[in-house]
Formats: structure tokens, sequence, C-alpha cells
């Protein structure tokens, strides 16, 4: 038997049709679903991702993330995301996240959770300490240069143009020389 292939289409779409498996032509009746960002408050952020400062749009209820999205409205991206700034919906909605502060003391093997005051205070604690030990407050050559050179800082991308400024401005206070700012890390 020699069948083309558009009379085997035809062949086969009757048959479905005889065997009462065909297709419902019948128009059926649909329905909006609500929107599950109805109610909630929208706020515009930009992804931390990458330096090319995608627009976000995050949708938040009850102070919890409920939905994000593309920001149509920014001049960047006009609502598009890549994969990564397409599932920044997990940096917050995500039960593998830690909720917890852990802190392991010197050669100690094991965890131990502590609260964000005490993690906080530790932490102002050892960079005062370090800052303390490297400051200078002149050169070799008698300059005044007030620095440190035991600290050093690497910024991300997860901050924005005003949060490198003010973080900028908080690291020259301590007297850093090694700042580098690297969005892609």
């Amino acid at each position: 038997m020699d069948v083309s292939r558009r009379g085997f289409l035809k062949i086969s779409g009757a048959a479905l049709m005889a065997s009462g498996i065909g297709i419902n032509l019948k128009p059926v009746a649909a329905h909006a679903q609500p929107l599950k960002i109805k109610y909630a408050k929208e706020t515009t952020t930009i992804c931390p991702y990458c330096a090319v400062g995608c627009g976000i749009i995050v949708s938040a209820r009850n102070g919890k993330v409920i939905n994000t999205e593309g920001d149509p409205d920014h001049p960047i991206n006009r609502g598009s995301l890549c994969s990564k700034g397409g599932s920044i919906y997990q940096l917050s909605v995500n039960e593998n996240r830690m909720d917890k502060v852990l802190y392991r003391a010197p050669y100690a093997t094991e965890w131990k959770q502590v609260s964000w005051e005490w993690a906080l205070d530790k932490i102002a604690k050892n960079i005062k300490e370090s800052r303390d030990k490297s400051f200078a407050e002149r050169d070799k050559k008698g300059q005044v240069v007030n620095r440190t050179d035991g600290l050093a800082s690497v910024g991300s991308a997860a901050m924005d143009n005003e949060e490198c400024f003010i973080y900028q401005k908080f690291l020259r206070g301590l007297g850093l020389v090694y700042i580098e700012h690297q969005a892609r890390i």
C-alpha cells in the first residue's frame, strides 16, 4: 500500500475520530483564576547576580515574598530576566535556606547556633582587633596615612550603587586600603 504522509495523517485522524478518542470541538467555558499577587505590595529592586543591573518587581504579602518578575518599565531589561534572575524567588522562599546563625570556633569540629546579636558583636570585635594590630598612622617617610593593611574587602553585585557608596565610605573610615568590587563573583 502506497500512502503519502498527507494520506497517513488523514487516515490516522479518521481512525481517531471513529474510535471515539477524537477531539471535541465544542466550545469550553473559560474563567480567569485570581492573581496570586492580588493585594500584594510591589517593590522594585535590582537583580543581585551580575553587573547588568536588571530590574525586578518583588511582590510581598504580610512580610513574605510571594512572587518575583522582571520589571517591564526598567530601561535595562524591559521585563526580561536570564535564568539566574528568573530564579531569584528562591533566594527568599527556599526550604534549604539557612535561617539561623551558625558559628564554629577556631579548631572546633562542630558548628553551634548563636544569636544575631552575638554574631554581629563577634564580627565587630574581630574587625576592631585586626584593625588595631595593623593600623599605621604614618608611613616610613613620616607622612600621615591613617591606614590598615590587615583588612581587605571584596564587594559583589548584591549591592546597588548607593549601598556601594555607603560601604566604600565605611571601609575608608576604617582605614582600609585594599577594597575591591567585582560584580561577577
